[in-house]
């Protein structure tokens, strides 16, 4: 077995530089945000791993569902000799990709790329004892604005799963998805999963679950900006909001001040001030439909190879390739 390789384009000074900036812009505008990413510290990861078990969270076991019944499928057209998985975290829905392109024969190469060295390199190990001849060779990096770090060499295919897509607004999705073609050869793919527009009905509980699981995971990023910007959030004084906006077809989760209160980001010499019932937006996640996505894909210059869905048409992947 040849030991992995992690190639790190992204420090913990990097993180903090961006963390700053992003808290700086999301709590002085009107409304206020916050990205999605800062979610995802080690209790974060932990509280997200709970939502995917949850009997309401549909996503991650549909996605999965329907990897299972088309992966070969995937492997026999693609023939990728590299697979580079943005966002990897864990690799744990990679394992049927790296499974199937494995039996097809071409697969050389895995490179899992994730802003957590510590993540990272847990998962390249595991990966590298599970596949021994495998090349595993992790990268470190911020799959939003460091795309050309990805290695070259061989015909890759690029896989985008979890409907992370949808965390990004359109004009950023369009920036994400020319990139991605900028740093593919012509032939190279993308595979991308992405959830569909349904019954909100079923979609809204997913993210507003019963025993309150998601409201936890929210409030948690009151908790990162505690911890690293040295900030005096109350999360408990803060609701989980969950709702669909039926206008841009997308879930967006918020966070709603319970008093009227004020907050010292003491990092940032930043203080902010909310209204009882004042919301700070913390994740939209958009939902697609097909023609959409095909549409977006063809803007940035890609061509849609094949579509797969489940019975219920909750999920998709997508595998579409540069020309």
């Amino acid at each position: 077995m040849t030991a992995p390789t992690l190639e790190i384009h992204l420090s913990d000074d990097d993180l903090t530089s961006a963390l700053r900036a992003d808290a700086r812009l999301g709590l002085t505008a009107d409304p206020k945000w916050l990205p999605p990413k800062w979610f995802y510290d080690a209790r974060g990861s932990e509280l997200f791993e709970q939502i995917t078990e949850l009997p309401e969270y549909y996503p991650t076991r549909t996605e999965r569902a329907l990897l299972e019944r088309v992966v070969g499928e995937i492997a026999r057209v693609a023939q990728a000799e590299v697979l580079v998985e943005l966002g990897a975290g864990s690799a744990a829905k990679t394992r049927l990709l790296l499974s199937a392109l494995t039996a097809e024969g071409p697969l050389k190469t895995y490179v899992p790329q994730d802003v957590s060295a510590t993540a990272l390199r847990a998962a390249a190990d595991e990966i590298a004892g599970e596949f021994p001849g495998l090349a595993v060779h992790g990268v470190v990096s911020d799959f939003t604005d460091t795309l050309h770090n990805l290695p070259g060499g061989g015909r890759r295919m690029i896989a985008f799963l979890g409907g992370t897509i949808g965390n990004l607004v359109p004009a950023e999705r369009a920036e994400f998805l020319a990139s991605i073609y900028e740093v593919l050869e012509p032939g190279e793919q993308l595979l991308l999963g992405a959830g569909l527009v349904i019954d909100p009905a079923v979609l809204v509980p997913a993210y507003d679950d019963a025993a309150g699981v998601t409201a936890e995971f929210n409030r948690n990023v009151l908790h990162v900006l505690n911890s690293r910007l040295d900030a005096d959030f109350a999360p408990e004084k803060f609701e989980h909001v969950a709702l669909w906006d039926a206008a841009n077809e997308w879930i967006e989760m918020r966070l709603a001040a319970t008093e009227d209160m004020t907050v010292t980001v003491r990092e940032l010499d930043l203080t902010v001030r909310f209204a009882r019932g004042e919301q700070l937006r913390t994740e939209i996640s958009a939902k697609f439909r097909l023609d959409g996505l095909a549409a977006e894909l063809s803007g940035a210059g890609f061509s849609t190879e094949q579509v797969w869905t489940d019975p219920d048409n909750r999920f998709a992947l997508v595998l579409a390739a540069r020309d």
